[in-house]
């Protein structure tokens, strides 16, 4: 096999692990080598820790075995300069001369285990496999904090077979297997981050992350740390080194919702990171590749941002490579039915309550209000209801012959807003409230407001 295709960014993504075996003497590189490559592992091989840091310049390492006693710079030295520039591997220490005091070194230092010479292959075995354990536990836990601060995850599945939604699909079984960019847009609510999940289910990824940012909720003093890390004293109160989000989604999907939002002075440096598939920590000093598969995601008019100078075009006709657009509840009625049923489910389950029955004068009801927050006001007005113990049907504007006769003499544009305006009125202002009440994030209902100057 060709050695710069065995170095590819990809081959972890892959399934393939890396290893990177750094020590002065052959015979225990061969050894290593040898045992590893039996498990299953790609394996490089270093004599020095300036011959390693070389081969990290062009490797993707999922595990550097390194040993103390190098020759020219100590493996410690080089530990303490792999977790300053935020090395996102694991790190063994090796060492045939070892006190308390060499051991406590290196875990401070960063080393994901120590052991001693000579072992047995067993034992650095062993210790690899607690070094992963412990990484996928810490991953798992980090991503699933993320997921908590969040109640809704984007979890569950699309949901309804209108004609539609059926081409939805069929579109989403098209792109999935591809590692092509994709932008969703779609108007809030619609559940762009549903369709992500899905890309990535159907996907060759679908065994590593999917890891979703809403990008209007990090402050743009952040999202370059949270998106690519940092390295320990980077800022005030960057105590230690921390991992960023590509590699957490490293092998997966990342979803960046709401991309209309993202910092135009970071934007270049994103468009490098899609371009080059390497991040830099901030702080650090040496690139790092990923293989990762971005999704994008906006309720805006990227090309319209772009006229007033708010995107950056290159960033996105780099985005725009597949589109997927997601359609709003208002064209997908016949799926209103599943959608009631699916949310008074699973939301009574939820709350400890029975789910109530919609009769036929409620569907229509339902099926002629616009549903401006679409299918996130749905499931919130279901909840209300469960809440309430009855359908809040006032709470969905006019009556049919009303709203028949203002759709004729206005614009749905104004529809929306008078809706919207009288939501807020009965909030008694409270955007919060209202926002909450429409299925609104309370970002879009502020730029509505600032829009109609309100």
């Amino acid at each position: 096999m060709d050695k710069q295709a065995q170095l590819s960014p990809s081959s972890s993504a892959a399934g393939v692990r890396i290893a990177l075996v750094v020590d002065d003497e052959e015979g225990v590189r061969s050894f290593l080598s040898r045992a590893l490559e039996r498990r299953g592992w790609q394996v490089e091989c270093a004599g020095s820790a300036e011959d390693g840091a070389a081969i990290l310049e062009t490797l993707q390492a999922d595990l550097v075995v390194l040993d103390i006693a190098l020759p020219g710079r100590s493996g410690l030295d080089w530990l303490n300069e792999l977790e300053e520039r935020g090395f996102p591997g694991e790190v063994v220490l090796m060492t045939a001369f070892a006190d308390m005091n060499t051991a406590i070194d290196a875990l401070r230092a960063g080393a994901s285990d120590f052991i001693l010479k000579p072992f047995r292959i067993e034992q650095i075995v062993s210790a690899i496999d607690r070094c992963f354990e412990r990484a996928t536990l810490k991953r798992d836990n980090f991503l699933l904090r993320r997921q908590l601060d969040d109640p809704d995850g984007g979890q569950g599945g699309i949901v309804g077979h209108s004609a539609v939604m059926e081409r939805l699909r069929a579109l989403l079984r098209r792109v999935a297997p591809t590692p092509s960019t994709v932008l969703i847009q779609g108007e809030s609510g619609v559940g762009k981050e549903l369709v992500a999940r899905s890309l990535h289910q159907l996907s060759q990824r679908d065994q590593r992350p999917f890891v979703p940012v809403n990008c209007a909720a990090i402050s743009s003093e952040l999202i370059e740390a949270e998106l690519f890390g940092h390295v320990r004293g980077a800022f005030t109160g960057a105590k230690e080194s921390r991992k960023g989000l590509f590699t957490y989604a490293n092998g997966g999907t990342l979803f960046l919702d709401e991309i209309a939002e993202f910092p135009l002075a970071l934007q270049s440096k994103l468009l490098r990171v899609l371009e080059d598939r390497r991040i830099r920590p901030v702080g650090g000093e040496q690139e790092q590749p990923v293989d990762v598969r971005v999704v994008a995601a906006t309720n805006r008019d990227l090309k319209a941002e772009v006229a007033k100078g708010t995107f950056r075009q290159d960033l996105y006709y780099r985005l725009e490579v597949m589109t997927i657009t997601v359609p709003p509840l208002r064209q997908r009625l016949d799926d209103l039915p599943e959608l009631v049923s699916l949310f008074m489910a699973n939301l009574s389950a939820q709350l400890g309550v029975e789910p109530l029955g919609v009769t036929p004068e409620a569907q229509r009801r339902l099926r002629d209000y616009a549903w401006p927050g679409n299918v996130r006001e749905l499931r919130n007005f279901i909840e209300r209801s469960l809440l309430f113990g009855e359908l809040p049907l006032d709470d969905l504007g006019p009556l049919p012959d009303a709203a028949s006769a203002l759709t004729d003499s206005l614009l749905m544009a104004d529809v929306e807003k008078a809706h919207i305006l009288s939501v807020l009125t009965r909030s008694g202002g409270n955007k919060a409230r209202a926002a909450e009440l429409l299925g609104l994030s309370r970002k879009t209902l502020d730029r509505k407001c600032a829009e109609w100057g309100v």
